[in-house]
């Protein structure tokens, strides 16, 4: 399902195509409680999180998140202690001051990365539930692919520009595209490689 180049090809269906191999990609990777943790992400917690208003995540799934993220990236143990050190009312406090400045990228993130354990990639897994056009889930299979940014930096600058990069292809692609969306079909193809 390969598609050397995909970042710049202007095609629709291409992207698209990327964007349905998600789960068959998923599925294939290593351990196979990533096929549960992603199908409870992308369905199960994005429609709670969407639900409630304002949108934010509780303690336990900000915890249950972040086992997602390492498990379909790069395992750290101790980042996952740190986000479970946290208190369920800090967790609410970062969720609500992210929502009220969710135009402005660096105070949303920021509101986050304020949390023991929460850098910018874990912040915008949250972030991508909440406003799924303008905050893609930052990866650095993703990033590798898009031209211009350069070697990965877990910065909230660099996630500035990996967001932005990822929200103008969605708005190239058209109705019906956004930046998760476009995340999701970049990293099925660096995945599949």
């Amino acid at each position: 399902m390969l598609t050397p180049g995909l970042w710049t090809v202007s095609d629709n269906v291409t992207w698209r195509a990327a964007l349905d191999a998600y789960p068959a990609v998923i599925a294939q990777q290593s351990p196979p409680r990533l096929v549960e943790l992603d199908t409870w992400y992308r369905q199960t917690l994005t429609s709670d999180v969407q639900a409630r208003s304002p949108r934010l995540v509780t303690h336990e799934e900000l915890v249950r998140l972040t086992e997602w993220k390492m498990t379909r990236g790069v395992w750290r143990g101790p980042n996952l202690t740190l986000v479970r050190s946290n208190t369920p009312d800090a967790v609410e406090r970062a969720g609500r001051l992210a929502a009220e400045h969710i135009a402005q990228l660096t105070k949303a993130i920021g509101a986050y990365t304020a949390l023991a354990g929460v850098g910018p990639a874990t912040a915008s897994a949250v972030l991508a539930l909440v406003a799924p056009d303008r905050y893609p889930f930052f990866d650095e299979i993703v990033a590798a692919q898009v031209d211009g940014l350069g070697p990965v930096a877990w910065s909230t600058s660099y996630y500035r520009r990996y967001a932005a990069a990822l929200v103008e292809r969605a708005t190239q692609l058209g109705a019906g595209w956004d930046a998760v969306m476009v995340e999701r079909a970049l990293w099925a193809n660096g995945a599949a490689a």
